[in-house]
């Protein structure tokens, strides 16, 4: 099924995802489709919001990435390669208490060419279930860390910019009114 980002003002964007419970062939199909997405548009997460539906999937790929981080899912230390992509279901994120408060540029799919500095904890654990309904646990820090709070946000409505510094959103406002101008504009030519 061919898939397209929503942009920012799209009223889906701030939905806050109902949790899954069908994990069918279906929900398989999906997982895949975003993933193609998220590589076509060269992202590193995407959340089923951005695709139009609220509910709690996001998909994750830092295997291009060269920042450093570290992880340990389900008490191992995998290769990337061996569990990414990965599709993150019904997460649940609790900050590590050695974690720090740190500011980092963020962009996102769904702000073309929009980026700001977000403060988010540099270590998390996260519990979710993958596309065929299993558990696991990952702790992990860096931009692995900010992706999956990035990525959790859009799943409960919440957006970057909501999370931005103060003068970094004041910088954007006004892309950001012209982006919400041409979202509305583009809704209602399909209208």
């Amino acid at each position: 099924m061919p898939l397209s980002i929503v942009h920012y003002n799209s009223p889906i964007l701030r939905k806050k995802g109902a949790k899954v419970t069908d994990f069918d062939a279906s929900l398989s199909g999906l997982v895949h489709d975003m993933v193609e997405q998220m590589h076509v548009d060269k992202g590193i997460g995407l959340a089923a919001q951005q695709v139009g539906l609220a509910i709690q999937l996001c998909v994750l790929d830092l295997r291009e990435s060269d920042a450093d981080f570290d992880w340990i899912l389900d008490g191992g230390h995998p290769p990337k390669e061996l569990f990414m992509p990965m599709a993150m279901i019904n997460p649940e994120i609790t900050p590590l208490p050695e974690a720090e408060m740190e500011v980092y540029e963020e962009g996102c799919l769904s702000f073309p060419k929009l980026y700001g500095d977000v403060i988010r904890p540099d270590a998390i654990e996260v519990k979710y279930q993958d596309q065929f309904g299993i558990g696991h646990t990952l702790r992990c820090n860096g931009l692995l860390a900010r992706c999956i709070q990035h990525e959790a946000d859009h799943l409960n409505g919440t957006l970057f910019i909501d999370r931005m510094v103060k003068k970094a959103r004041q910088k954007i406002e006004p892309e950001l009114k012209e982006l919400a101008k041409r979202t509305k504009a583009a809704a209602e030519a399909k209208a």
